[in-house]
Protein backbone atom coordinates (compact mmCIF):
# COMPACT_ATOMS: atom_id res chain seq x y z
CA UNK A 1 0.00 0.00 0.00
CA UNK A 2 3.07 2.58 0.82
CA UNK A 3 3.94 2.23 -2.29
CA UNK A 4 0.99 3.50 -4.23
CA UNK A 5 1.37 7.01 -2.23
CA UNK A 6 3.38 8.54 -4.72
CA UNK A 7 1.57 7.17 -7.64
CA UNK A 8 -1.97 8.47 -5.89
CA UNK A 9 -0.43 12.12 -4.71
CA UNK A 10 1.29 11.87 -8.98
CA UNK A 11 -1.96 11.21 -10.28
CA UNK A 12 -3.79 13.53 -7.72
CA UNK A 13 -1.56 16.45 -8.80
CA UNK A 14 -1.85 15.52 -12.44
CA UNK A 15 -6.05 15.91 -12.44
CA UNK A 16 -6.02 19.41 -10.49
CA UNK A 17 -3.39 19.97 -13.59
CA UNK A 18 -5.86 19.11 -16.37
CA UNK A 19 -8.78 20.53 -14.19
CA UNK A 20 -6.41 24.21 -14.17
CA UNK A 21 -5.67 23.63 -17.93
CA UNK A 22 -9.05 22.84 -18.98
CA UNK A 23 -11.70 25.77 -17.11
CA UNK A 24 -15.41 24.54 -17.37
CA UNK A 25 -18.22 25.44 -20.51
CA UNK A 26 -19.04 28.57 -18.42
CA UNK A 27 -15.78 29.85 -17.76
CA UNK A 28 -13.48 32.12 -20.06
CA UNK A 29 -9.86 32.40 -18.97
CA UNK A 30 -7.77 35.50 -19.22
CA UNK A 31 -4.20 35.96 -19.42
CA UNK A 32 -2.59 38.02 -16.22
CA UNK A 33 -0.15 40.29 -18.71
CA UNK A 34 -2.77 40.38 -21.62
CA UNK A 35 -3.22 44.13 -22.54
CA UNK A 36 -6.35 43.87 -23.20
CA UNK A 37 -7.40 42.07 -19.63
CA UNK A 38 -9.59 44.32 -19.26
CA UNK A 39 -12.09 43.72 -22.10
CA UNK A 40 -11.32 39.28 -21.45
CA UNK A 41 -12.74 39.45 -18.23
CA UNK A 42 -15.74 41.90 -19.27
CA UNK A 43 -16.42 38.51 -21.85
CA UNK A 44 -15.89 36.11 -19.24
CA UNK A 45 -18.31 38.12 -16.82
CA UNK A 46 -20.82 38.37 -19.49
CA UNK A 47 -20.08 34.26 -20.54
CA UNK A 48 -20.61 33.20 -17.02
CA UNK A 49 -23.63 35.69 -16.57
CA UNK A 50 -25.27 34.09 -19.45
CA UNK A 51 -25.05 30.50 -18.06
CA UNK A 52 -26.37 31.55 -14.67
CA UNK A 53 -29.45 33.42 -16.11
CA UNK A 54 -30.08 30.79 -18.54
CA UNK A 55 -30.95 28.32 -16.08
CA UNK A 56 -28.15 28.55 -13.50
CA UNK A 57 -24.74 26.29 -13.21
CA UNK A 58 -25.88 23.17 -11.49
CA UNK A 59 -22.13 21.92 -11.12
CA UNK A 60 -21.43 24.37 -8.57
CA UNK A 61 -24.47 24.27 -7.10
CA UNK A 62 -26.34 27.23 -8.24
CA UNK A 63 -29.61 26.78 -10.13
CA UNK A 64 -31.80 29.88 -9.36
CA UNK A 65 -30.41 33.41 -9.11
CA UNK A 66 -33.72 34.93 -9.59
CA UNK A 67 -35.67 36.34 -8.17
CA UNK A 68 -33.34 39.03 -5.80
CA UNK A 69 -35.10 39.03 -2.61
CA UNK A 70 -34.58 42.40 -0.18
CA UNK A 71 -36.52 41.59 3.50
CA UNK A 72 -37.52 45.78 4.33
CA UNK A 73 -37.21 48.83 2.86
CA UNK A 74 -38.90 52.09 4.29
CA UNK A 75 -39.22 55.89 3.43
CA UNK A 76 -40.30 58.57 5.14
CA UNK A 77 -41.95 62.18 3.91
CA UNK A 78 -43.20 64.94 6.21
CA UNK A 79 -42.62 65.52 9.82
CA UNK A 80 -44.95 65.51 12.96
CA UNK A 81 -47.49 63.00 13.78
CA UNK A 82 -49.07 63.76 10.49
CA UNK A 83 -46.00 62.95 8.16
CA UNK A 84 -46.39 60.01 5.50
CA UNK A 85 -44.45 56.54 6.41
CA UNK A 86 -44.43 53.49 4.47
CA UNK A 87 -42.94 50.08 4.47
CA UNK A 88 -42.01 47.55 1.73
CA UNK A 89 -41.42 44.23 2.85
CA UNK A 90 -40.44 40.61 1.34
CA UNK A 91 -39.35 42.97 -1.76
CA UNK A 92 -38.83 39.95 -4.92
CA UNK A 93 -37.20 41.45 -7.88
CA UNK A 94 -37.27 40.09 -11.42
CA UNK A 95 -34.83 40.76 -14.29
CA UNK A 96 -31.60 41.45 -12.62
CA UNK A 97 -29.70 38.81 -14.22
CA UNK A 98 -30.21 40.23 -17.10
CA UNK A 99 -27.26 42.27 -16.51
CA UNK A 100 -24.31 43.12 -19.00
CA UNK A 101 -21.21 43.93 -18.12
CA UNK A 102 -20.20 47.10 -20.15
CA UNK A 103 -16.79 47.66 -18.75
CA UNK A 104 -14.41 46.26 -16.31
CA UNK A 105 -10.97 47.87 -14.80
CA UNK A 106 -9.21 45.84 -13.36
CA UNK A 107 -5.66 45.88 -10.88
CA UNK A 108 -4.64 42.17 -11.38
CA UNK A 109 -1.51 42.58 -8.99
CA UNK A 110 -3.71 43.67 -5.81
CA UNK A 111 -7.05 41.53 -7.13
CA UNK A 112 -9.08 45.11 -7.10
CA UNK A 113 -12.07 45.35 -9.60
CA UNK A 114 -14.43 48.05 -10.88
CA UNK A 115 -17.30 47.03 -12.93
CA UNK A 116 -20.17 48.93 -14.83
CA UNK A 117 -23.35 47.21 -15.37
CA UNK A 118 -26.54 47.84 -17.55
CA UNK A 119 -29.82 46.26 -16.90
CA UNK A 120 -32.56 46.89 -19.42
CA UNK A 121 -35.38 46.40 -16.81
CA UNK A 122 -36.21 45.26 -13.53
CA UNK A 123 -39.67 44.55 -12.14
CA UNK A 124 -40.71 44.48 -8.56
CA UNK A 125 -42.96 43.90 -6.25
CA UNK A 126 -43.60 44.13 -2.70
CA UNK A 127 -45.76 43.87 0.44
CA UNK A 128 -46.67 47.31 2.12
CA UNK A 129 -47.59 49.23 4.83
CA UNK A 130 -48.26 53.04 5.25
CA UNK A 131 -49.32 55.91 7.75
CA UNK A 132 -50.11 59.36 7.59
CA UNK A 133 -51.56 62.18 5.42
CA UNK A 134 -50.67 61.77 1.67
CA UNK A 135 -51.71 65.20 -0.69
CA UNK A 136 -54.12 66.08 2.09
CA UNK A 137 -55.87 62.72 2.39
CA UNK A 138 -55.60 60.27 5.28
CA UNK A 139 -53.12 57.31 3.39
CA UNK A 140 -53.01 54.61 6.42
CA UNK A 141 -53.56 51.21 4.97
CA UNK A 142 -51.26 48.32 3.45
CA UNK A 143 -51.51 46.23 0.19
CA UNK A 144 -49.56 45.61 -2.56
CA UNK A 145 -46.57 47.74 -4.44
CA UNK A 146 -45.45 47.17 -7.82
CA UNK A 147 -42.27 48.80 -9.73
CA UNK A 148 -40.45 48.63 -13.26
CA UNK A 149 -37.31 50.29 -13.67
CA UNK A 150 -36.01 50.43 -16.56
CA UNK A 151 -32.52 52.33 -18.06
CA UNK A 152 -30.67 50.38 -14.45
CA UNK A 153 -26.90 51.21 -14.41
CA UNK A 154 -24.65 50.17 -11.35
CA UNK A 155 -21.14 50.87 -10.50
CA UNK A 156 -19.49 48.17 -8.38
CA UNK A 157 -16.18 48.25 -6.82
CA UNK A 158 -14.88 44.74 -5.09
CA UNK A 159 -11.35 44.30 -3.22
CA UNK A 160 -10.48 40.44 -3.15
CA UNK A 161 -7.86 38.42 -1.50
CA UNK A 162 -6.49 34.72 -2.23
CA UNK A 163 -6.56 32.17 -0.23
CA UNK A 164 -5.69 28.47 -0.79
CA UNK A 165 -8.01 25.56 -0.98
CA UNK A 166 -7.94 22.28 0.39
CA UNK A 167 -7.80 20.86 -3.21
CA UNK A 168 -4.89 23.07 -3.82
CA UNK A 169 -6.45 25.64 -5.84
CA UNK A 170 -6.65 29.28 -5.33
CA UNK A 171 -10.03 31.23 -4.08
CA UNK A 172 -10.49 34.92 -3.72
CA UNK A 173 -12.52 36.21 -0.45
CA UNK A 174 -14.22 39.48 -1.34
CA UNK A 175 -12.68 41.85 1.28
CA UNK A 176 -14.99 44.85 0.24
CA UNK A 177 -17.42 45.42 -2.19
CA UNK A 178 -19.75 48.90 -2.83
CA UNK A 179 -22.14 49.87 -5.38
CA UNK A 180 -24.03 52.57 -6.43
CA UNK A 181 -26.97 53.00 -9.35
CA UNK A 182 -29.26 54.84 -11.47
CA UNK A 183 -32.66 54.45 -13.25
CA UNK A 184 -33.29 56.19 -15.98
CA UNK A 185 -37.44 55.58 -15.89
CA UNK A 186 -39.68 54.30 -13.07
CA UNK A 187 -43.51 53.48 -13.08
CA UNK A 188 -45.03 52.63 -9.50
CA UNK A 189 -47.83 51.76 -8.00
CA UNK A 190 -49.96 50.15 -5.34
CA UNK A 191 -53.31 47.93 -5.70
CA UNK A 192 -55.21 46.10 -3.28
CA UNK A 193 -54.98 48.70 -1.01
CA UNK A 194 -56.92 47.96 2.41
CA UNK A 195 -59.34 50.64 3.74
CA UNK A 196 -59.05 52.57 1.23
CA UNK A 197 -61.88 53.99 -1.96
CA UNK A 198 -60.76 54.58 -5.54
CA UNK A 199 -60.15 58.47 -4.49
CA UNK A 200 -57.41 57.43 -2.26
CA UNK A 201 -55.94 54.97 -4.90
CA UNK A 202 -55.62 56.93 -8.01
CA UNK A 203 -54.22 60.05 -5.80
CA UNK A 204 -51.39 57.61 -4.11
CA UNK A 205 -50.55 56.12 -7.87
CA UNK A 206 -50.74 59.83 -9.11
CA UNK A 207 -48.47 60.76 -6.60
CA UNK A 208 -46.01 57.70 -6.63
CA UNK A 209 -45.95 58.32 -10.45
CA UNK A 210 -45.21 61.87 -10.43
CA UNK A 211 -42.89 61.46 -7.70
CA UNK A 212 -40.85 58.28 -8.92
CA UNK A 213 -37.25 59.41 -8.60
CA UNK A 214 -37.39 61.41 -4.96
CA UNK A 215 -39.43 58.16 -3.99
CA UNK A 216 -36.62 56.21 -5.08
CA UNK A 217 -33.84 59.03 -3.96
CA UNK A 218 -35.63 57.94 -0.22
CA UNK A 219 -35.54 55.06 -0.56
CA UNK A 220 -31.70 54.19 -2.54
CA UNK A 221 -29.94 54.34 0.64
CA UNK A 222 -31.28 51.45 2.02
CA UNK A 223 -31.76 49.87 -1.07
CA UNK A 224 -28.00 50.12 -1.73
CA UNK A 225 -27.08 48.82 1.43
CA UNK A 226 -29.23 46.18 0.95
CA UNK A 227 -27.93 45.26 -2.39
CA UNK A 228 -24.08 45.38 -1.58
CA UNK A 229 -24.70 43.00 0.72
CA UNK A 230 -26.33 40.99 -1.70
CA UNK A 231 -23.81 41.18 -4.41
CA UNK A 232 -21.02 40.54 -1.58
CA UNK A 233 -22.74 37.02 -0.72
CA UNK A 234 -23.62 36.07 -4.30
CA UNK A 235 -19.93 36.88 -5.12
CA UNK A 236 -18.58 35.31 -2.19
CA UNK A 237 -20.36 32.08 -3.34
CA UNK A 238 -19.16 32.43 -6.60
CA UNK A 239 -15.51 32.95 -5.98
CA UNK A 240 -15.63 29.87 -3.31
CA UNK A 241 -16.56 27.76 -6.23
CA UNK A 242 -14.41 28.49 -8.79
CA UNK A 243 -10.78 28.56 -8.60
CA UNK A 244 -8.81 31.83 -9.56
CA UNK A 245 -6.91 29.57 -12.08
CA UNK A 246 -10.71 29.67 -14.11
CA UNK A 247 -10.48 32.96 -14.05
CA UNK A 248 -6.79 34.29 -14.56
CA UNK A 249 -3.90 32.24 -15.78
Amino acid sequence: MRSLTPVVLLLGGLFHLTLAQQPPYYMHRCQRDDPEVNECLRYAGNKLTQHLREGGIPEIGITDVEPVVVDEISIALGSGPDGYRASFKNIEAFGVSNLTFVNIRSDIDTLQFQMTLEIPRIKAKAQYKSSGVLLLLQASGSGEYWGEYEGVKAKVYMKTSPYQGDDGFTYLNVDQAKMDFSVKDIKMGVENISNSNAILHAAMNLFINTNAQELLKEMKPQLRTKLTEHLHNFMQVLFDRIPLEYWLE
